[in-house]
């Protein structure tokens, strides 16, 4: 199986992100010397995945604390870094791991500051390579399964959530074919998860979002692994909008559904998904795609992110510490 090469990469003091709006047709990497380019990157979804976006924060608050008035840099870069997305957790996770760094230390912040960082994108890493060894003990040998949206290297900064589960499930036999929903309306799983599974080798067919129900009901689906952008203390869990259909699909054909997550996604401090806000996009997500769209007058555009899925059609939750049920504790 192919190695990929990170979508995050520190070097000489900056920061390289692979552009993810460019994949599949083209790789292209952002030179990022300033907490305000991570920053654009996170907003405009050229770095995106959630244990991905809290790594690459953690690289911004690094950049922001070589700035003159380093402490100050620091703690405003954390706030500006806050407010880039709004429903994954696994960037106030990191963003508060920093912060923790300035309260504690006194000189060297930039040294102290890239330390830190480095230390959560092998952290986010070791937690993926461990989840996917639970995941697959999972499956039968020989197993299809479906997926949603990306959840591999390219949104992890490891061998990935989900997709890490499918990739380790590969090589041990497990899964024999991957299915690969499209994922409207941005099309990650068409770009990026097709993407990685090709470079991996591993058998994968493209359908659209609206087909699910018709696959499912031929039985060649055994099993739905997704990743998580936000868990809450009793399970609902938050995830790219059109999860909470898969899982209803899921249930109602009796298919297993896996949430594959780091702990670092699970916001103990909520006690049900009816207090996550969720993130809305720039309704043009949806309509460039479609020419002449955007000129037609007379309509609204609703754009969620995600949706929220109840943790009732949840089978169970993967994480770094194994096959875990809900209620999630704040020591977890």
């Amino acid at each position: 199986m192919k190695k990929q090469r990170p979508p995050l990469e520190w070097e000489k003091g900056e920061l390289w992100i692979l552009d993810q709006r460019k994949l599949p047709a083209r790789e292209v990497w952002i030179r990022a010397r300033s907490v305000e380019t991570v920053a654009k990157a996170i907003e405009s979804l050229a770095v995106r995945g959630a244990p991905l976006i809290g790594i690459a924060a953690a690289y911004g608050v690094a950049l922001a604390a070589k700035e003159k008035g380093a402490a100050e840099s620091i703690l405003n870069a954390i706030e500006r870094l806050r407010h880039t997305r709004r429903t994954g957790y696994n960037l106030f996770h990191a963003l508060d791991c920093m912060r923790e760094v300035v309260q504690r230390r006194r000189g060297k912040l930039a040294e102290h500051t890239l330390v830190e960082a480095r230390r959560i994108h092998a952290t986010e890493s070791a937690r993926c390579q461990t989840m996917s060894h639970h995941g697959a003990g999972l499956m039968e040998e020989g197993e299809q399964v479906l997926t949603y949206c990306n959840t591999g290297t390219l949104a992890t900064g490891g061998i990935g959530t989900a997709l890490g589960v499918i990739r380790t499930g590969f090589l041990e036999k497990k899964v024999s074919h991957v299915f690969v929903c499209e994922t409207r309306p941005l099309t990650q799983g068409a770009r990026l998860t097709l993407w990685e599974l090709v470079q991996s080798g591993i058998p994968c067919t493209l359908i659209c979002d609206n087909m699910v129900a018709a696959l499912m009901a031929t039985g060649e689906v055994q099993r739905v692994f997704v990743g998580a952008d936000r868990i809450a203390r009793n399970g609902d869990t938050a995830n790219k909008i059109g999860t909470y259909m898969l899982a209803l699909l899921a249930a109602y054909y009796e298919i297993p559904f896996h949430i594959v997550a780091p702990s670092t996604t699970i916001d103990a401090s909520i006690k049900d998904g009816s207090e996550m806000e969720i993130e809305e996009r720039d309704s043009k997500e949806l309509t460039r795609s479609i020419p002449g769209l955007a000129k037609l007058q007379g309509y609204d555009v609703w754009n969620p992110a995600f949706d929220i899925t109840p943790a009732g059609l949840i089978h169970s939750f993967v994480t770094e510490y194994g096959i875990e049920e809900p209620p999630f504790l704040e020591s977890d």
